[in-house]
């Protein structure tokens, strides 16, 4: 079992779970940890990050609920088989949620969707300036 590396900032807004839950997830997304990869167990993972088992368990509950690990009874939590199209899918998600959030601030500095597609546009020719 390879050692999971998870950063907590105790002092964010954003609930511990949810960061735990979070980078596991950008784990799987990144293909870092892979299908049938062991994590810690629950006890384990509170014990390693100083948090309260409750704390580990909603994150692992909330993983398996939207479908990144599997719980086998008795041998531990397993990463699932992550498909491609699952990949892409919940990228979209990601993707929309920070569109939404940057479609309501421009709207908030008065801008115009054409001016937010332009500001996409620029972003989108520096990425490729940056990638040359």
């Amino acid at each position: 079992m390879r050692v999971l590396r998870i950063v907590l900032a105790y002092q964010s807004s954003i609930p511990i779970y949810e960061q735990i839950k979070e980078q596991i997830k950008a784990s799987v997304l990144s293909r870092e940890l892979s299908e049938n990869e062991l994590l810690p167990s629950i006890r384990q993972l509170a014990r390693d990050l100083k948090v309260s088992v409750m704390t580990t368990t909603r994150a692992y509950n909330d993983l398996e609920i939207e479908g990144y690990i599997v719980t086998v009874p008795g041998k531990g939590c397993y990463i699932k088989k992550v498909d491609d199209d699952f990949i892409k899918s919940k990228h979209i998600n990601e993707t929309k949620k920070a569109l939404t959030l940057a479609i309501h601030q421009g709207s908030i500095a008065g801008l115009t969707i054409l001016e937010l597609h332009k500001l996409l546009d620029e972003l989108e020719e520096q990425r490729h300036e940056k990638c040359d």
